[in-house]
């Protein structure tokens, strides 16, 4: 019977309007409350530190991988990506526009194809493209492509200045030293511990998945903050 009584009590507690100085009190609550974990959100570090990761300081290097300069490139990005990824293609504009802020970035290429054979043969194409000089074009050109058989693929290289019939030359000319540059990044892709694309070493810290352009900022501030 007590426990009727104090149920029914609880009901008319429940029910009683609340003042609008009760709103009000509660409404800060809630906003002080959201304002306090976003700024834990934003001072937890993204990804985490790979310092201790005897092949982060090669990676880092790039030494015979494809690369861009911004500014003096103080800071360097290893990007690994597969063509055909959604979250790649979804992260892709938010990394350019966050490079293009900073100014000041050197990003690494590393072709990583895990999603089967038009993966493979479009970081082929991408990487035979170097010797024309349209790499980075074309990298980001296939980022947005909505197909990859051949003539996805030839009209990507002749949109962005390329022959494709001195492409075709390249990729037999120097098919051993790209399949040797495929297999390489997908080493240095397991030697990090990675999972799958994309995958992102911004100085000492390694990111999984995709990022956002304030988040692609924020770990460039932290890498300038803790130099490997």
């Amino acid at each position: 019977m007590k426990d009727i009584q104090l149920g029914s009590s609880l009901l008319r507690l429940q029910s009683v309007p609340m003042t609008w100085k009760q709103l009000l009190s509660l409404l800060v609550l809630v906003v002080a409350g959201a304002a306090a974990s976003h700024l834990l959100q934003s001072a937890r570090p993204i990804g985490h530190d790979v310092s201790d990761t005897a092949a982060a300081g090669q990676i880092l290097r790039g030494k015979g991988s494809l690369h861009a300069l911004k500014g003096a490139a103080d800071v360097t990005l290893v990007v690994f990506t597969d063509y055909q990824c959604p979250a790649c293609r979804k992260s892709n504009p938010a990394m350019q526009a966050a490079v293009a802020q900073d100014g000041n970035v050197r990003i690494v290429y590393k072709d990583w194809p895990i999603f089967g054979a038009r993966s493979e043969r479009a970081a082929e194409v991408a990487l035979a493209s170097q010797h024309q000089g349209i790499y980075a074009s074309v990298h980001h050109s296939l980022m947005s492509s909505r197909s990859f058989d051949e003539a996805a693929l030839r009209q990507v290289v002749e949109r962005e200045g390329g022959s494709w019939r001195q492409l075709q030359v390249d990729l037999a000319r120097h098919k051993h030293s790209i399949a040797t540059r495929l297999a390489q990044n997908r080493q240095e892709a397991f030697s990090l511990g990675l999972q799958g694309t994309p995958g992102y070493l911004i100085g000492p810290f390694l990111i999984e998945g995709a990022l956002t352009k304030r988040e692609f900022l924020r770990a460039f501030a932290q890498a300038r903050a803790n130099r490997l």
